[in-house]
C-alpha cells in the first residue's frame, strides 16, 4: 500500500503543481486510508479516493469593483465545488491575499470529510477572493460582495451549493452577499449560512465552530477520566473561532492565557476572563483595532510582535495543559509542537483547519496525547450551518439552548466516530485515523451506489 500512496501522490502533485497545501491534505488522508483500502478493495477498484481528489467543478472568475476614490479595482473569485455524493456543496467563502486555487483546494478537500462526520447531509466545497476587507470602508467591502455575487449567484442554490463565512467574511460581508443573491434571484431561500438573526440565520452560528473545538476536547479528556476544569489553555487567533473557544473554555472552568492576531499575541497569566473577552471581541469585530491594543487597557499582560523569520511561534512556548490552534493553516510547526510538549500540552483540538504541520501531527500522534484534527474537532461550524440549512427548510427557527445541546450532541457524536473507527482499524487513540477513514466511508460507499458519475 505504500506504494500506492506514492504513486497516488506522484500523479497529485503532476496535475496539480505549486498547490503545497493540497498536496500536504492529500497525503494525510491518504495515509490514513491504506488502513481501510486494504479491507475494502472494491474502493481502489472503483478509484474511489482518486474521484474524491479531483473537485467536480471549479469555477474561476473576475471581479471588478470600484473603491472610494473612484478607481478600478480587480479581485480574483473562485468557488471549488469538490464533491456532492451526500449533499449539496457545503463550505465557506475565505476572503484574504493568501487565497489562491492550491489553498481553496485543500480546505475543500478537508470540508468533504469533515461535513461526512456531522451525520448530516452535506457536501464539500470551499470559496473566495483574494480581496483584503481590512482597511476597507463598509461601502467598499458591500460592493466588492454585490460584486463578487453578481458572478457567483448563477453557481448556487439551497439544492446546489451553499456557502458560507470564513476568514475575512463575517455577518457583514454574508449580509452584503445575501442581499445581492435575493436582488438578482428574486427568491429568499437558504442559499448561504451564518446570516443574520431576523433573516433566517440560527443562533449559535458564530460561536458553533469554537464552541465545538471544547466539546470535541471535553469529549477526548473524558476518555481519561478528566475534564477541563482548571486546566491552562493556549488559544490562538482572536477571530470568532478563537473568542467563543475562549468563552466556552471558561464557562467550563478553564483559564485561557493567549490571544493572537496576525501582528503579534498577548500572554496574560492572570488569564482572560469574560470582562476581558467582551473588550476584545469590541476590539476586534466593532473597532476593527489589533490585538497589541489589550495591553493599553491590562498593562499585566505582554504583547509579543510577530517575528516572520523566528523558527517557532513563542505562543506555543508557554506552561499549558490544552492548546486550541484557532488562527489559520501551519501555525503550529515541528518546534512548536515540541515546545508544546515540553511545557506540558497533552490536548490540542484543532480550531482552525489544519493548522499543524505533518511533522507536528507525527509528534503528537507518536506520544499519544490527546489529537483532535480539524476535520473533526472543528466541524461544529458546519453542523450549525447545517442545523440553519435545516431551519431555513422549515421555515422555523429553534432557541439558542436547543441549538447548543444539536451541537454538543453531534460533536460526541463525531468523537464517537473517530474513536471508534481508530479503534476497529487497529490504532486507537490515533484521531487522525480515526477522522479520515470515519468520513471517507460514508462518502466511499454512497459513491458506490451512485455509479461512476
Amino acid at each position: 500500500m505504500s506504494n500506492y500512496v506514492d504513486d497516488l501522490m506522484a500523479e497529485v502533485k503532476a496535475k496539480n503543481p505549486s498547490e503545497p497545501e493540497f498536496h500536504q491534505a492529500v497525503h494525510e488522508v491518504a495515509e490514513s486510508l491504506t488502513l481501510v483500502l486494504e479491507r475494502h478493495p472494491e474502493y481502489r477498484q472503483a478509484k474511489i479516493l482518486e474521484r474524491i481528489i479531483e473537485p467536480e467543478r471549479v469555477i474561476l472568475f473576475r471581479i471588478p469593483w470600484v473603491d472610494d476614490q473612484g478607481n478600478v479595482q480587480i479581485n480574483r473569485g473562485f468557488r471549488i465545488e469538490m464533491n456532492s455524493a451526500i449533499g449539496p456543496y457545503k463550505g465557506g467563502l475565505r476572503f484574504h491575499p493568501s487565497v489562491n486555487l492550491g489553498i481553496l483546494k485543500f480546505l475543500a478537500f478537508e470540508q468533504v470529510f469533515k461535513n461526512s462526520l456531522t451525520t448530516l447531509p452535506m457536501g464539500g466545497g470551499k470559496g473566495g477572493s483574494d480581496f483584503e476587507p481590512k482597511g476597507k470602508s463598509d461601502s467598499e467591502v458591500m460592493r466588492f460582495c454585490q460584486a463578487f455575487m453578481t458572478e457567483l449567484q448563477r453557481h448556487i442554490g439551497p439544492n446546489t451549493d451553499v456557502p458560507a463565512g470564513d476568514i475575512g467574511v463575517g455577518g457583514r460581508e454574508i449580509g452584503y452577499l445575501f442581499g445581492q443573491y435575493k436582488k438578482i434571484r428574486n427568491e429568499f431561500t437558504g442559499v448561504l449560512t451564518g446570516k443574520g438573526i431576523n433573516w433566517g440565520g440560527s443562533l449559535i452560528r458564530p460561536e458553533a465552530t469554537g464552541y465545538g473545538a471544547v466539546y470535541f476536547a471535553s469529549e477526548m479528556l473524558a476518555t481519561r477520566g478528566e475534564t477541563l476544569e482548571g486546566k491552562t489553555c493556549l488559544v490562538s487567533g482572536s477571530g470568532n473561532v478563537a473568542q467563543f473557544t475562549t468563552e466556552k473554555i471558561l464557562e467550563l472552568g478553564g483559564k485561557v492565557v493567549t490571544i493572537s492576531d496576525s501582528s503579534g499575541y498577548i500572554y496574560d497569566d492572570e488569564g482572560i476572563d469574560y470582562n476581558k473577552l467582551k473588550f476584545i471581541i469590541d476590539l476586534k469585530n466593532v473597532k476593527r483595532g489589533r490585538i497589541k491594543e489589550y495591553v493599553e487597557t491590562y498593562p499585566n499582560a505582554e504583547y509579543t510582535p510577530l517575528d516572520a523569520n523566528a523558527p517557532f511561534n513563542p505562543l506555543w512556548n508557554h506552561t499549558a495543559e490544552c492548546a486550541f490552534p484557532s488562527a489559520t493553516q501551519n501555525e503550529i510547526n515541528l518546534k512548536d509542537a515540541e515546545n508544546l510538549l515540553e511545557n506540558g500540552v497533552y490536548v490540542v483540538s484543532e480550531g482552525a483547519n489544519m493548522p499543524t504541520t505533518p511533522e507536528g501531527v507525527d509528534l503528537f500522534v507518536e506520544r499519544k496525547i490527546l489529537y483532535g484534527p480539524g476535520k473533526a474537532a472543528n466541524a461544529g461550524g458546519v453542523a450549525v450551518s447545517g442545523l440553519e440549512m435545516a431551519q431555513n427548510s422549515m421555515r422555523f427557527g429553534w432557541t439558542r439552548e436547543e441549538v447548543d445541546n444539536r451541537l454538543h450532541l453531534i460533536m460526541k457524536s463525531i468523537h464517537k466516530t473517530c474513536f471508534d473507527t481508530a479503534e476497529k482499524y487497529g490504532t486507537p487513540g490515533n484521531y487522525v485515523n480515526g477522522a479520515n477513514i470515519g468520513g471517507f466511508i460514508k462518502v466511499a460507499d454512497s459513491m458506490l451506489d451512485q455509479g461512476v458519475v
